[in-house]
């Protein structure tokens, strides 16, 4: 196999006429990866996208050729998938405010352009989900919020309007979904590429702690920051820290690290209802 791209927490190799996506236990921040891994944290997402690309394949076809045909050194982290032309933009729904988004509604009464009522706090259920598209930076660079005309201008209307769409419908099922567990999809993000059809497919990692915000819904309280069951944790850690955001990123003290894996091990039990077996 040959080393294609090696991204803030992925690896894509070549393998034939498939890729094969490989998450490692690297963990990223403010688009720094940091240097300290998360024990299981590669297999808890492929883990956990795999079974939410099984419960979204009427919603939108995904880019999985196999979860099991990978070498043995990659078990359980590793996804074959056919080749497709990634879309240069981040899809991100929105249903809750935290986050990038909490910032800019703070500064202009907006995200990504779409205008949302006066008096909303940290943690505010939106009146409903909105599509927030940003820029794909290259690693040690900072994502930015794109309107939606900024998505136009980029890929054509026809294309921004099905991202925006495909985007809410895979956001509303996936809150529909782990609802049941007691966890609140407060945003998520999605990547989506086109196959040799032309069809927009959604590729790379779905519904993950990486990619999404988890909140216990039993201890939801806007006006303050919520639980997390995602890599927030370590992003208030860092706060405390003398550290500019930008590469090289901190150290992750020990006890950082076991609390974030038990987070991330936490949301994929509530959201599957499985008990998670580390892999060998």
């Amino acid at each position: 196999m040959k080393l294609l791209h090696s991204g803030k927490v992925r690896d894509l190799y070549v393998d034939g006429d498939d890729l094969l996506l490989v998450a490692s236990d690297r963990i990223s921040i403010y688009d720094v990866v940091l240097p300290t891994p998360i024990p299981d944290k590669g297999a808890l997402l492929t883990q956990l996208s795999l079974w939410w690309f099984e419960r979204l394949a009427d919603v939108v076809p995904n880019h999985v050729v196999s979860a099991t045909d990978v070498p043995d050194e990659f078990a359980g982290r590793a996804i074959r998938c056919r080749r497709l032309r990634m879309l240069p933009v981040e899809c991100i729904a929105r249903g809750y405010l935290a986050g990038m988004g909490l910032q800019e509604y703070r500064a202009r009464g907006t995200v990504s352009g779409i205008a949302l009522p006066p008096g909303l706090v940290e943690g505010s259920r939106l009146p409903a989900p909105i599509f927030t598209p940003t820029t794909k930076a290259p690693v040690g660079e900072h994502d930015e919020f794109m309107t939606f005309d900024d998505v136009v201008a980029l890929v054509g209307a026809g294309t921004a309007e099905r991202l925006r769409e495909l985007t809410l419908a895979v956001y509303a099922r996936g809150a529909e979904v782990a609802a049941a567990g007691g966890i609140l999809v407060a945003d998520t993000k999605l990547e989506f590429g086109t196959d040799a059809e032309g069809r927009i497919v959604l590729g790379d990692e779905v519904l993950t702690s990486d990619s999404s915000r988890f909140w216990p819904a039993d201890d939801w309280s806007p006006g303050r920051a919520q639980h997390a069951y995602d890599k927030q944790f370590v992003r208030e850690w860092s706060a405390g820290l003398d550290w500019d955001r930008t590469p090289p990123g901190p150290e992750v003290p020990a006890e950082v690290v076991a609390a974030t894996r038990a987070r991330y091990v936490q949301a994929y039990e509530r959201i599957t209802g499985r008990e998670w077996a580390a892999t060998p």
